[in-house]
């Protein structure tokens, strides 16, 4: 696999800094979000999570409810075009529907995965506050026989849906962002076969 080359480090590094810029191309939703609404959204997503990790249901039965609740709380135009970063510049608009419905697939594999360690626990919101065009909404997550950790969700003011997680101190955005980076960089830049691993990937 080849190193992230230099404009992807440059991104990585820039971080949320550079949101605005680089998802300006893609399809963005016209809803207005309230700190009280911020707040009330992640309730309902944090209902519906805790819903699913109590259900006893099957690892694929409960990633099939994380893709549901990915596509109804989640910005994911926004997730998935700071995900490609400066290659979504490249890409045509076909290939923007396809890396999007793929990574909708990832995104909700990989984190409902990663919920379902905490099945017995839940997620209590505590907090909620105005960052720089979103909201910032603080919970814990509380597990049995385990200390508990803070989970943080950005709720976009347009989007009126979260566009990143921290989970156990890690940034979603940037986590993903430096992936499918690794992605591409395997496939020495060639979006299609990127996809093509991403549905396989999660």
């Amino acid at each position: 696999m080849k190193p992230i080359n230099a404009t992807r480090r440059s991104f990585i590094l820039g971080g949320l800094a550079t949101l605005t810029a680089t998802v300006a191309p893609w399809p963005r939703a016209a809803q207005a979000a309230t700190a009280a609404q911020a707040e009330a959204l992640v309730d309902k997503l944090v209902a519906d999570i805790n819903r699913v990790i109590s259900s006893g249901k099957s690892e694929a039965s409960m990633i099939r409810d994380f893709e549901g609740i990915f596509k109804r709380y989640a910005d994911l135009p926004t997730i998935a075009a700071t995900a490609l970063g400066v290659d979504g510049r490249r890409a045509t608009s076909a290939q923007k529907k396809a890396f999007t419905d793929a990574f909708t697939g990832y995104i909700s594999r990989k984190y409902g995965k990663r919920f379902r360690e905490f099945i017995g626990g839940k997620i209590e919101v505590n907090s909620s506050k105005s960052v720089k065009n979103a909201y910032q909404v603080t919970g814990t997550m509380i597990l049995r026989n385990q200390a508990p950790f803070e989970v943080v969700f950005f709720v976009g003011q347009n989007s009126g849906k979260f566009y990143n997680l921290y989970l156990e101190g890690v940034n979603m955005l940037l986590t993903e962002r430096t992936e499918i980076g690794a992605m591409l960089d395997k496939r020495r830049g060639d979006i299609d076969a990127m996809i093509a691993d991403l549905r396989k990937a999660g």
